[in-house]
């Protein structure tokens, strides 16, 4: 695939997307629509063509609108946009290389789903070629994939398990039922990094650990990263709660996993900001009192959707959780909604990024700056929307 025919592609894309947005902003937001009226945003914003994990979290909402309405541009957009990564094969037009990272498989599930919706083989080999990078994958000594080679080696993340064990999950239930293996295999990775970043006195998790204890931010006796970050404990919030519509309820990783989640949730509930609605960046004490800290949107959209998604699911009850869920609904949508002179909508608030290759300290966190329509807070909140307005 040329790169003049993807960018008449992506223009003609952004042309329509466009003049559709514009069209339609006004019933959208007088509807409170938020899963249409972002989705539409950010298409008339442009995305240009990647496979990166956070692109790969802003199509799975355009995918939810699609779900919603079956308006064609949201099916199409999603379309182009993964065509426009994938060789006609469905081997990728940047490919895989000695450098692996998990965050590249999480685009794996927007391969699943665009294949469960055409039943064309690029995306179900798409698909394939994750799922075999991750057979070569190194990993530490109890098991637990890497979370990058050759840059964090031994390292588990809580971002990790949400890049590669959903897809893995969904990969094996779609695709290899009986392969016992794969299912002890992905509860070993949640088993893991519970074992090793659990904080029993907060119920949260720390963002990650090093099983070697090399890294200058590792627990002398778990590994584990000092802090808790709040989009790390969102992903793995996720995690959780997804990975739970794929994985065999006979299995008994199926009921640890439920307990986890609730007992996440629990916490999660409890460290919700009051005055604010939303969570705090650094979530460990005491730093949610420092007056550098901050209420940040991705891990408050995240815990948003989790906990709307875990009452849907039947996993956790309304009368306990229904005024958490909505109140961090409502702090989204008046703190981190903006909404531009063409009715389009701007996302707010959300950090960059918080990597381990930091000295994993507080200053480093709170030294991050802060992006305007970044996919990994801008998903999730439309997540949290479809929860509200897609049953």
């Amino acid at each position: 695939m040329g790169v003049s025919f993807l960018a008449k592609a992506a223009s003609l894309l952004l042309a329509t997307a466009t003049a559709s947005t514009t069209a339609s902003a006004a019933a959208t937001s007088a509807k409170g629509n938020y899963t249409e009226h972002l989705s539409e945003s950010f298409l008339s914003k442009g995305v240009t063509l990647s496979r990166n994990y956070a692109y790969a979290v802003l199509y799975t909402g355009i995918e939810l609108a699609y779900n919603k309405t079956s308006n064609p541009v949201y099916y199409n957009y999603v379309k182009t946009q993964l065509d426009g990564v994938l060789n006609d094969d469905g081997s990728f037009v940047v490919p895989i290389t000695s450098t692996l990272s998990l965050d590249d498989i999480r685009i794996g599930l927007n391969f699943l789903w665009l294949w469960s919706v055409t039943g064309e083989d690029k995306y179900k080999n798409a698909a394939d070629y994750l799922r075999g990078q991750l057979d070569y994958t190194p990993r530490n000594p109890d098991g637990g994939f890497w979370h990058r080679r050759p840059t964090y080696p031994d390292q588990m993340w809580l971002d990790g398990i949400y890049m590669a064990s959903n897809f893995y999950t969904q990969y094996t239930a779609w695709f290899q039922p009986g392969n016992e293996t794969a299912w002890d295999d992905i509860i070993n990775q949640y088993d893991l990094i519970e074992a090793h970043t659990r904080d029993n006195s907060t119920g949260l998790l720390f963002h990650g650990y090093d099983a070697s204890g090399t890294a200058v931010w590792a627990d002398p006796v778990t590994g584990a990263a000092p802090h808790i970050w709040d989009r790390a404990v969102g992903w793995y919030f996720m995690s959780l709660i997804e990975m739970l519509d794929y994985f065999p309820k006979t299995h008994a990783g199926y009921a640890r996993n439920v307990k986890r989640f609730q007992t996440l949730a629990a916490a999660v509930k409890k460290s919700q900001d009051s005055a604010s609605g939303g969570w705090w960046l650094i979530m460990d004490p005491p730093y949610p009192s420092d007056p550098r800290n901050y209420i940040e949107s991705s891990g408050s959209a995240m815990f948003t959707y989790g906990l709307l998604r875990g009452i849907r699911k039947g996993l956790l009850k309304e009368k306990e959780y229904g005024k958490v869920a909505r109140k961090g609904y409502e702090a989204l949508k008046r703190d981190f909604v903006g909404t531009n002179a063409n009715g389009t909508l701007n996302w707010e608030g959300t950090v960059q990024v918080g990597s381990l290759g930091s000295n994993g300290t507080f200053e480093y966190y709170i030294s991050v700056p802060l992006a305007q329509n970044d996919y990994k807070g801008a998903g999730p909140f439309i997540y949290a929307s479809y929860e509200l307005e897609g049953y």
